[in-house]
């Protein structure tokens, strides 16, 4: 049976951990004794913060500055994460953009951005983690959502690039078995106490959820650990935390 003891020592490498969810996993993993590199682009201070946190749990950390649409400070990013920690064991997709709008309000640089954070930079990042990964027989986690597999009518290019991810998920679990396994947390309605997240429209979607209530960043920690640690057999699957939302 697997351990989230079993994870101490090893190095992840995860996008956009500088706060919310992201730092919430980050930190969970430094608890774990996993070296933690992340990413960040314009949250510097809060960057630091976080490696503050990571240091007082008693891991190594580093926080890289990366523009995640730019393919070469990719590159850079994660070669910066393998001068300091050797492997990458880990690779955690989770930074992407979320944005509500009307379909015929959406504008084609809204989308082109929103398909190159959300689909196109798990790519990018995930393929020049291959090498690292394959020599760890290491894992990959996407950060996916119910709105993939939901259309939600203000969010076409939110809920199309997160359903892009999960095939992505399924394509590199094909493509990169043996060495490596590759799953996707999806989750639902999370009350993350985000100051831009609406009181009413939480409460709306509790009532309607049947476990009556939003989930909680740890809830999203927990399946991250959960694939983290899992059977290197496991692969290839979408885990989503919705409370049940997505059964309706």
């Amino acid at each position: 049976m697997p351990f989230v003891s079993d994870l101490h020592g090893k190095t992840v490498f995860i996008t956009g951990a500088a706060r919310r969810l992201g730092r919430a996993i980050a930190l969970a993993m430094a608890q774990a004794g996993v070296n933690v590199a992340f990413t960040y682009r314009t949250s510097a201070s809060e960057a630091t913060q976080t490696l503050e946190q990571i240091k007082i749990a008693g891991a190594q950390g580093l926080a890289i500055p990366c523009d995640l649409r730019d393919e070469k400070d990719i590159q850079r990013a994660i070669t910066q994460a393998l001068a300091r920690f050797k492997t990458i064991d880990l690779l955690i997709n989770n930074a992407g953009i979320f944005q509500t709008a009307k379909l015929e309000d959406i504008t084609a640089a809204q989308w082109d951005e929103v398909f190159a954070v959300n689909v196109r930079a798990p790519f990018l990042v995930s393929k020049y983690c291959i090498p690292a990964l394959r020599n760890a027989r290491g894992r990959i986690i996407n950060l996916g959502s119910l709105g993939a597999q939901k259309p939600w009518a203000t969010h076409a290019h939110y809920c199309s690039s997160k359903a892009a991810l999960h095939m992505l998920t399924q394509i590199m679990a094909k493509s990169l078995a043996p060495e490596i396994a590759v799953n996707c947390v999806a989750p639902g309605m999370i009350d993350s106490s985000a100051a831009e997240k609406d009181p009413a429209l939480l409460h709306r979607v509790a009532e309607r959820t049947p476990m009556k209530k939003n989930g909680t960043p740890a809830d999203v920690v927990s399946a991250v650990m959960y694939f983290a640690t899992a059977p290197h057999f496991v692969t290839g699957q979408v885990l989503t935390v919705d409370g049940g939302l997505g059964l309706l």
